[in-house]
């Protein structure tokens, strides 16, 4: 069914799909501004949880006193076991405002950049120990806070009426 604005409206899905360009080509669907940012909370959710993941590994690699990390890093507050204690619980914390995201619970998404803050600042303090997953780990948190501020606010009435 033509909408008058160029565009086709699948009634079933709602979706709108364009117009067939030149040659058959038919391009994707238009974004209504329901799913806008589906990805980014997807990917947010999904990043807090490797990194807690990781965080409980290299949290017990630090506890156990291995030799994954670098020799005589010297640190600013405290030491490399009290630190893997830190990180090993943060990791905890982590992976339950991780599965908040994922279903898209309301306190989830400001825990969530709670979270992801918390584990950027954690980060800088492991950089003598792991310079580069340090500062790789930096770099998911801020867009994973990007991601969370920026797209995951309340959903659309479209939206939460499709939900219900």
């Amino acid at each position: 069914m033509a909408n008058g604005y160029g565009a086709i409206t699948d009634a079933p899905t709602s979706r709108r799909y364009s117009e067939p360009l030149p040659g058959g080509r038919v391009a994707a669907y238009a974004d209504d501004g329901e799913s806008r940012g589906r990805g980014w909370l997807a990917f947010a959710g999904i990043m807090i949880m490797i990194a807690a993941t990781l965080n409980v590994i290299y949290g017990v690699a630090a506890i156990s006193s291995s030799h994954f990390y670098a020799v005589n890093a010297h640190f600013i507050l405290s030491d490399l076991n009290s630190w893997g204690w830190v990180v090993m619980l943060f990791g905890v914390a982590q992976f339950g405002v991780a599965l908040g995201i994922l279903v898209r619970a309301g306190w989830a998404r400001w825990a969530g950049v709670l979270v992801a803050g918390g584990n950027a600042i954690i980060q800088l303090v492991f950089l003598p120990a792991a310079p580069f997953l340090a500062l790789t780990v930096f770099a998911v948190d801020l867009l994973v806070i990007y991601g969370l501020v920026a797209y995951g606010g309340p959903r659309s009435q479209a939206e939460a009426a499709r939900v219900r």
